[in-house]
């Protein structure tokens, strides 16, 4: 049974549920999650990239400076 609880909570969090959703419905802290999943979150980069670059916020390191 914990087992299916650490795949249910690390699948929400790969699928992009915000930490604080997550830790609403599993009824945990937000620094507990993410000390325990943090590194379980995987495929999420590119998209965050893509965000952050639309947004203006991301300098563009593929161009000669």
């Amino acid at each position: 049974m914990y087992d299916l609880w650490h795949t249910c909570l690390t699948n929400w969090l790969n699928d992009g549920v915000p930490p604080a959703q997550v830790t609403d419905w599993a009824a945990n802290g937000v620094p507990v999650l993410l000390s325990t999943y943090a590194r379980c979150i995987v495929g999420q980069l590119d998209d965050l990239k893509t965000r952050i670059e639309a947004a203006g916020d991301l300098p563009d390191h593929t161009k000669d400076v």
